[in-house]
C-alpha cells in the first residue's frame, strides 16, 4: 500500500503533467486570445471588430504575412489563428504545418474566399479544425470560433454540403486542388478580372498598376498552371469560383 502512494505521489509531481496543469489553469483565468492573420487591413478590421465585441476574446495579434504569422505563433501561442491560404511571402498551408509544429495547443481556422472541398480536406490535414467562407463571416465566424473554443471542429455550411454529396458520391478522396495554392492574392485578382472579361488596360485600372504588369501576371500564370490558351485560365476561374459561371 505504501509503495502504491509513492507512486502516485511521484505521478503527480511529474513536471509534464504539472506544466500541462499550468497551462489549462492560466487559459481558464486570462481571455480567449486570438491572432488574425491576413494581408488586407480590411478584413483584419472586420474580424477584429467583430471577435472583441464578444466576451472574453481578445484579439492579441495580427499579421500581414506568412512570415510574421510564423514569427508570433512561436513567440506568442495563441489558443486560435484565424488564417488566409493565400499570404504573401509564406503561403497560409505553410503557416499552419509551421505553425503546429510549433505551438501544438494552437487551433487553426482558415478564413477563405476559396469554396473548394479539396482545399477543406487539405487543411484539415494539415491540422485546421475550422474552415468559413469569407463571404459566410458575416453570419458563420462567431459561431465557428465559439465551436473551436469548445474543441469542436466547424465547417461554413456551404462546404460542408459539398464535401456530404461528395462523399456520398464517392468523390471523398479527390486530391486538393494545389494550382491554386500556388497563386498570390494578386494573381487571383488578376484571374477573376480577366475571366470576367475584362481587358489588360481595364484590369489595370482596377488595380492601380500598368497594363504591362497585368500582362506579366497572365503571361506567368499561364505558364506556371500550364494553361495553353485563355479558355483554359476562364475554365479554372469558373471551376475555383473567382467568377459566376
Amino acid at each position: 500500500m505504501r509503495r502504491r502512494q509513492i507512486h502516485a505521489d511521484k505521478a503527480e509531481s511529474h513536471p509534464a503533467l504539472e506544466a500541462l496543469a499550468a497551462e489549462a489553469a492560466k487559459r481558464f483565468d486570462r481571455p480567449y486570445r486570438v491572432m488574425i492573420a491576413d494581408d488586407y487591413p480590411i478584413v483584419r478590421r472586420g474580424v477584429r471588430n467583430l471577435l472583441e465585441a464578444q466576451p472574453g476574446i481578445e484579439v492579441a495579434w495580427e499579421a500581414s504575412n506568412g512570415s510574421e504569422a510564423i514569427q508570433m505563433i512561436k513567440a506568442g501561442k495563441p489558443d486560435l489563428v484565424i488564417l488566409d491560404l493565400t499570404m504573401p511571402e509564406i503561403g497560409g498551408l505553410d503557416v499552419l504545418t509551421t505553425g503546429k509544429q510549433d505551438s501544438p495547443s494552437t487551433e487553426f481556422l482558415v478564413l477563405s474566399m476559396h469554396f473548394s472541398d479539396e482545399l477543406a480536406r487539405e487543411v484539415l490535414r494539415c491540422g485546421a479544425i475550422g474552415y468559413v467562407l469569407k463571404s459566410d463571416a458575416d453570419s458563420e465566424l462567431l459561431a465557428a470560433v465559439d465551436h473551436i473554443r469548445h474543441h469542436q471542429p466547424f465547417f461554413t455550411t456551404t462546404l460542408a454540403v459539398s464535401m456530404a454529396r461528395n462523399f456520398v458520391d464517392g468523390r471523398g478522396d479527390a486530391a486538393p486542388d494545389e494550382e491554386l495554392l500556388q497563386l498570390t492574392q494578386r494573381e487571383l485578382e488578376v484571374i477573376r478580372l480577366l475571366a470576367s472579361g475584362k481587358s489588360n488596360k481595364e484590369a489595370a485600372a482596377d488595380l492601380g498598376v500598368s497594363p504591362r504588369t497585368v500582362e506579366s501576371h497572365r503571361s506567368r500564370i499561364m505558364r506556371r498552371l500550364n494553361f495553353r490558351s485563355f479558355s483554359d485560365l476562364v475554365r479554372f476561374a469558373v471551376r475555383e469560383r473567382l467568377v459566376e459561371s
